[in-house]
């Protein structure tokens, strides 16, 4: 509180201290949750079997897998096809443009459009810049790097991200860590993860390498979307093996 010459009382400044401290944390969580819940993985609910439309959902439902996949097979297709670099990264440029005007006009969430003009369009710079096609898949490999090391730091931690990401969404928090049965499978769950963007490193940097675009193309298509689907699919069974057992013994009890 303030003195009518505006300077603080005493004790003002300790009264203020402790509230930031109380309040930064809670900002940290709540934005971790939100972004967590607004996320497509929310759509699958730790202990409930997985269906196709609740893994439709978490890719985006079907106008995300076509703006997820179309301007990716346009660039393999027209430089396959051309050969001609301006055209093949231009044109998926242009057809992400075009998902967002659909969604501008269509009154619905346009982040996941965005999202996907800013990839598309830094590929494309890339590429242009150097002249090399290849570079074009060059942010989705560093991408791909920053997330095995995220996951790897994760479990050396022993904060596992798929143990982060399901207490938030099962409002467990961070019970699941004096869980011995939630912890593990978490961990393993997690591992999984670490698998599947250590497989795409492993099956694309060397194509990268080479300079097979058209290969490479191919299987980044292979090892994206569908590739990612079936590794929800996989780690929602597991965590419904702690959750669902857990919460029917629960509903028993009661």
């Amino acid at each position: 509180m303030a003195t009518d010459n505006g300077r603080p009382q005493d004790g003002g400044d300790e009264s203020v201290e402790p509230q930031l401290e109380e309040t930064a944390p809670a900002t940290v969580r709540e934005a971790f949750s939100a972004a967590v819940r607004s996320a497509g993985i929310s759509q699958v609910a730790p202990g409930e079997m997985p269906t196709a439309s609740s893994l439709l959902g978490a890719v985006g439902g079907v106008r995300g897998l076509v703006e997820a996949i179309l301007p990716a097979l346009g660039f393999l297709v027209i430089y396959a096809v051309t050969k001609n670099l301006i055209a093949s990264v231009l044109i998926p440029v242009a057809i992400a443009l075009v998902f967002v005007v659909v969604r501008l006009l269509s009154r619905t969430p346009i982040t996941q459009a965005f999202a996907g003009v800013a990839g598309v369009a830094i590929s494309a710079g890339l590429a242009l810049f150097t002249g090399r096609p290849e570079d074009n898949f060059l942010p989705g490999t560093v991408i791909n790097v920053v997330s095995l090391v995220v996951l790897l730091v994760s479990i050396l931690v022993r904060y596992p991200v798929i143990g982060l990401v399901v207490g938030v969404l099962s409002n467990d928090g961070l019970d699941w860590r004096r869980d011995r049965a939630k912890r593990r499978v978490l961990n393993v769950a997690t591992w999984l993860w670490v698998g599947l963007f250590a497989t795409r490193l492993i099956a694309e940097y060397p194509l990268f390498l080479a300079g097979e675009v058209e290969l490479l193309g191919t299987v980044k298509l292979i090892l994206g979307v569908p590739f990612y689907a079936i590794m929800l699919w996989i780690t929602w069974m597991l965590v419904r093996s702690v959750y669902g057992r857990i919460n029917s013994a629960t509903s028993a009890s009661e």
